[in-house]
């Protein structure tokens, strides 16, 4: 058993919650802008003073609402400003928040806001609205509903006219460190959604350690984020409550496919996201490169990118000629690339599944440093990620100051520390197993290197045992499949059977690309081209990269690809993009059973 810890840079204060920060930014910051807003088109500053006086008067109108201390509010919206407006509003009422994800179906809402006892809930269009009209009936204790896209927040402002700030001081006081915050429910890979209570306490030991430790890349005045990630997410919340707690300035992107745009023209210092927004970058730039006729140059530099990067962490550095080769393609190549990430970041941190060597390195090389972390709701997000100045590229990082961090005996990762969740909401016998003995148990498998650093190489759950008796760790090869700009999922599958198999989704953009590209007819999708000897030629070279990070044994030996994409509409994947393993294999059981006929 192995164990590493780090001591706290950040003490939590015990008498406080996440209202405070507020109030002290309009205090100590009264003019710097913390919030980015759009209005008609074009990013709008918000001061810390505007940012507590638009608080507290929706507050103000919660309150005069009914909702009292320690009751449950939804909050169903895109990623908007107005969604950390009302998150801090609900906590300024004294009130606890129940995000719910914009996509959610009706019966997923019903069962959150049924099962944490929602009085109130915000939502944001006629569609939402519409969900909580289908399912009222079946939820008793909600008495209201305001709609963000019909004026919802000014319906609350004007509820609260009669509402003075000594009321809304006192209602923003009543909580303290270790009561509820926010109860936010799992993606449900398996069975029902859990609610996972992180107080007030979860996120100051959380936010506050984190910035601490990056502290250059949260310097107010001067740093700027752009979250695009679902709010709903718990590593959305990190986001904003690290913003706010910095302070730097916030903004928010509600539609991801205007990202491209949106970092152009909000120029973030740092981004937050996921593996898969870095992949698409890196496999857009190229592809792009292709189409211009310059690919073989792109490749050149994404080579002397990685090449640079991994002579970086070696004792010598890099060679006087890879420095001049770095030099010419940062004229290039390097410095478009950072244009398209806004012009302004030097840094981006990623969670939600691992990041890879190839594009950290990649990263790395052309100037952009991606830190990969890792957690899990029940952790308040981030648990482990790479310092700025010591990064490990390959692993997640070091222990959040102030937490531990234990490899158990059958290789779980086992987690201590003040981030962690109070209990999961309604549910004893769950948060009795989660936190035997006084651990979180993550369900992940990994390892700690002398440094402390973790890396993590799969989930106990998700362990294949193939007919032969080998373990596999799907993680470690889906990964490097879906590296490849052609693959948008890969669930390796085998258990149980003589050898390991793949089922495989195409991106539709690249998609598209490839076949304009290789003489193939118009409008031609996954299910036409799915048997195309050219595209399982080009599929395969992905699955030759997977395979060659892992054992024979646990090497893909056939693969399908599927006619469309896994969706969370279907029930394949989660809002998190999460596989919901067991739906895939019971959808696509045909699919998997012609993987091992004949």
């Amino acid at each position: 058993m192995r164990e590493f810890s780090l001591p706290a840079l950040y003490e939590v204060p015990t008498d406080g919650n996440l209202t405070d920060l507020i109030r002290r930014n309009a205090a100590q910051h009264p003019d710097v802008a913390v919030m980015g807003r759009k209005v008609a088109g074009v990013w709008t500053d918000v001061t810390a003073r505007q940012f507590l006086a638009e608080v507290r008067a929706a507050a103000k109108g919660l309150i005069a609402s009914g909702v009292r201390p320690g009751d449950r509010v939804g909050l169903m919206s895109r990623t908007r400003y107005e969604w950390v407006l009302l998150d801090f509003a609900i906590w300024s009422a004294g009130a606890v928040t129940v995000p719910v994800y914009e996509t959610s179906s009706a019966e997923q809402l019903q069962w959150i806001l049924g099962d944490s006892g929602a009085v109130a809930v915000l939502v944001e269009s006629d569609a939402h609205a519409a969900a909580v009209d289908s399912v009222r009936d079946r939820l008793p204790e909600l008495c209201n509903v305001w709609q963000i896209e019909r004026d919802g927040v000014g319906e609350l402002v004007a509820a609260g006219a009669e509402i003075d700030d000594a009321t809304v001081d006192e209602r923003s006081a009543s909580a303290k460190a270790d009561d509820p915050a926010t109860i936010v429910y799992t993606s449900g890979t398996t069975g029902r959604p859990k609610g996972c209570v992180l107080t007030h306490r979860s996120f100051f030991a959380e936010c506050g350690n984190a910035v601490e430790r990056l502290k250059p890349l949260f310097r107010t005045g001067e740093c700027s984020v752009l979250l695009f990630l679902p709010a709903a997410h718990v590593f959305g919340r990190l986001v904003e409550v690290a913003a706010v707690m910095a302070p730097i300035k916030l903004g928010c992107v509600p539609d991801i496919k205007q990202l491209t745009d949106e970092l152009a023209s909000f120029k973030p210092t740092l981004i937050l996201g996921v593996p898969r927004v870095f992949e698409k970058v890196y496999n857009g730039a190229r592809a792009k490169a292709q189409a211009d006729g310059k690919g073989a140059i792109f490749d050149k530099a994404a080579h002397t990118a990685i090449a640079y990067s991994r002579a970086l962490s070696a004792p010598s550095g890099p060679s006087t000629a890879l420095r001049l080769k770095h030099k010419v393609f940062d004229l290039l190549v390097y410095r478009k690339l950072r244009a398209v990430l806004g012009g302004r970041g030097e840094y981006a941190i990623s969670g939600g599944a691992p990041l890879g060597e190839r594009l950290g390195h990649f990263f790395r090389g052309i100037g952009f440093t991606v830190l990969e972390g890792y957690g899990l709701t029940e952790s308040c997000a981030a648990t482990a990620f790479n310092p700025w100045d010591r990064q490990k590229i390959g692993t997640v990082g070091q222990p959040l100051p102030g937490s531990t961090v234990r490899i158990a005996d059958d290789g779980e990762v086992l987690l201590h520390g003040d981030q962690l969740f109070q209990g999961y909401w309604n549910n004893e016998p769950a948060t009795a197993e989660a936190l035997a003995d006084g651990w979180f148990h993550t369900g992940d498998i990994g390892t700690l290197d002398e440094d402390g650093y973790l890396t993590i190489t799969g989930r106990k759950k998700e362990i294949l045992v193939t007919a032969g008796g080998k373990n596999v760790a799907p993680a470690v090869i889906e990964d490097r499949i879906r590296g490849h700009a052609l693959v948008a999922e890969c669930m390796v599958v085998g258990d149980g059977r003589p050898f390991v198999g793949a089922l495989i989704t195409l991106d539709e953009e690249f998609l598209g690309r490839w076949a304009a590209e290789h003489g193939k007819p118009e409008g031609a999708t996954a299910a036409s081209l799915r048997e195309d000897p050219e595209l399982l030629a080009e599929v395969q070279k992905a699955v030759d990269d997977g395979n060659a990070a892992v054992s024979k044994a646990e090497s893909v030996r056939k693969f399908r690809v599927l006619p469309s994409q896994f969706t969370e509409e279907a029930g394949h994947i989660t809002p998190s993009l999460k596989l919901k393993r067991n739906v895939v294999a019971k959808d696509f059981a045909d699919e998997i059973e012609s993987i091992y006929r004949g």
